[in-house]
């Protein structure tokens, strides 16, 4: 059975250009593609210079000057492939893939042990349908998938967060911006009127001081004596 999923394994790593291009882009692939071994079809544990080697033989097959004949297609596939790439050449970023890839794995070899216990307590036979390798394979390729997914969907929220605290700060600047336009104006017009408000006032006082002078003169003025009848 090992020997017959090394042998599909091996049939698949050199499908033809289409059946890449097809693989590459079929439905879910947004997802599917965000494993770079998948998308290489190469093993997690593979060296530096097997993953060279695999990225040059299928860069050929899906190129867009090997197949003129689906152009648009084979650039969409071949940015799959170089993408994928570029990312496990990351150190870094290799390691959070082989991460995933091992929660993966580990979480199924959790799932199986869980069964064999229930399976010791029932009284039954410790058989599960881990056992057979390929049942294995799936089911930790499917969680890995799981994982990834989830990975780039609490991306993109993160992505979609910091893009509104982004445009709330921006939004904040540009208020604050033209807070200190209007101040700069006002406090210009303020000076350039304030000598004509100056003047106003001044104008202003000394009109009220002198009238305040005539009033003052008018109510100090000395009363009329009446003149006493002699008799």
């Amino acid at each position: 059975l090992i020997l017959k999923v090394k042998q599909i394994e091996k049939r698949d790593s050199v499908l033809t250009s289409k059946q890449q291009i097809d693989r590459l882009l079929r439905p879910g692939s947004s997802y599917f593609n965000l494993n770079p071994f998948e998308v290489l079809q190469i093993d997690p544990e593979a060296t530096s210079d097997e993953l060279k080697k695999r990225f040059r033989a299928l860069s050929i097959l899906v190129h867009p000057d090997k197949n003129q004949g689906d152009p648009e297609r084979a650039q969409k596939a071949f940015e799959a492939v170089d993408k994928a790439y570029k990312l496990l050449l990351e150190p870094e970023q290799r390691k959070r893939a082989l991460d995933v890839i091992h929660a993966g794995q580990e979480y199924v070899e959790h799932n199986v042990k869980e069964k064999r216990k229930q399976l010791k307590k029932d009284g039954k036979p410790l058989d599960v349908e881990e056992d057979d390798p390929e049942v294995f394979k799936q089911a930790v390729y499917k969680q890995t998938m799981k994982l990834f997914a989830e990975l780039e969907i609490k991306r993109k929220e993160r992505e979609a967060k910091d893009m509104h605290e982004r445009k709330r700060a921006r939004e904040e600047e540009i208020e604050a911006a033209e807070k200190a336009k209007r101040d700069r104006e006002w406090q210009k017009n303020f000076e350039e009127t304030r000598d004509g408000r100056v003047d106003s006032w001044r104008t202003f006082q000394a009109k009220g001081k002198k009238s305040k002078e005539k009033k003052n003169r008018s109510f100090l003025k000395p009363p009329k004596v009446k003149m006493e009848q002699r008799e």
